[in-house]
């Protein structure tokens, strides 16, 4: 490479201190596989650095271009809107009153993608073994917990990662759960995991870190492993930093240096009529994240912010609604399930 070039890996943060240093730590890895690069990493909120510190560390050393990684498994709010809408302000700003020339360049999610499944799997396996032989796999049930999203598509993406895990490790049944805004949650998934008549169930959660939600699904799991002694409860171990995860980002890069990363929109919400969200086709793309930034802890307020309207890096414009470890509201588009009596709803009136 003839000019220095930059790699920005893009992440939501936390609350939880382990979570933040897991994601640091990816940052480190990934400094290790890319010499020729000036790597940094930013949060779009409850951790710092915030995404503009990473940005301005980057450029401090130099740099004109920067390949910008989102550290999201799944393409919905975070992906679509807040961090492209941070990365597009902020390139705007710099070009407007610094270096014309400045550009950012941004990436697609982990997605549904071989390597991941390799890493997921990986991590059931170990659960497995760890477990023992004394039960069969076909009489074992895998649940696979996802995040959870206001956005149909990323659930559902969910869904064929754990047939695929399903189908490829044998197990005698899979269902999947998720961890807040959509249904099923977790404590009702696995109830009705365990009127299945399996004498085992492994609960997987697809995270790439730990975290406030993770402690939750191994709470929940404990709580209704409680109610059913008969049942062998495993707790697998989230993604983390497996090699897998690690080749994924890098070839994420490439796709982007090769213009082949194009996220996946033929049934994104917000491009299409998707049944039950057809009102959000075409909102605004707009990041909810500016009066959060860099906050961590309990009880913040929310401050009034602007909307900024940008173009998002695959041509279309974006809206979202999520939850952050428990749920509050950024005046978002509202989720149309949310009364379901499996999903974000009880989980509020639970207290989480």
């Amino acid at each position: 490479m003839s000019e220095k070039r930059g790699v920005m890996l893009c992440g939501h943060g936390s609350r939880s201190e382990e979570a933040v240093a897991e994601f640091a730590h990816l940052s480190e890895i990934l400094r290790t596989k890319l010499p020729d690069y000036v790597v940094d990493y930013g949060y779009l909120e409850f951790a710092r650095p915030i995404l503009r510190d990473g940005l301005d560390a980057i450029r401090a050393q130099g740099v004109q271009h920067i390949y910008a990684l989102p550290g999201m498994l799944m393409a919905a709010g975070h992906a679509k809107n807040d961090i492209p809408s941070v990365l597009n302000a902020y390139q705007e700003e710099i070009r407007r009153n610094e270096d014309p020339a400045f550009t950012i360049e941004y990436g697609r999610e982990l997605a549904v993608d071989l390597k991941m499944l390799q890493a997921a799997g990986a991590r059931v396996e170990e659960a497995v073994e760890k477990a023992g032989d004394h039960i069969s796999r076909h009489d074992t049930l895998l649940m696979v917990v996802g995040r959870g999203a206001s956005d149909p598509d990323a659930n559902s993406n969910i869904s064929k990662i754990t047939r695929m895990l399903w189908e490829g490790m044998g197990f005698g049944w899979a269902e999947t759960c998720y961890s807040g805004v959509t249904f099923p949650l977790v404590q009702p998934g696995l109830e009705h995991a365990a009127k299945l008549g399996f004498k085992r169930i492994i609960v997987f959660p697809y995270f790439l870190f730990t975290g406030i939600l993770v402690d939750r699904i191994y709470d929940h799991t404990d709580k209704v492993a409680a109610n059913h002694p008969e049942i062998e409860f495993v707790k697998a171990g989230y993604l983390n930093d497996h090699p897998h995860v690690i080749a994924t980002f890098l070839d994420r890069l490439t796709e982007i240096q090769e213009g082949t990363g194009n996220m996946n929109c033929q049934m994104c919400k917000y491009r299409v009529q998707v049944l039950g969200f057809e009102e959000e086709v075409g909102l605004v793309q707009e990041s909810h994240h500016h009066h959060v930034e860099g906050i961590s802890g309990h009880g913040h307020e929310h401050a009034p912010h602007g909307g900024h309207d940008h173009h998002h890096p695959h041509g279309h414009r974006h809206d979202h609604g999520h939850d952050h470890d428990g749920g509050h509201d950024h005046h978002h588009h509202p989720y149309p399930q949310a009364d379901h009596p499996l999903g974000p709803k009880s989980l509020l009136e639970k207290g989480g």
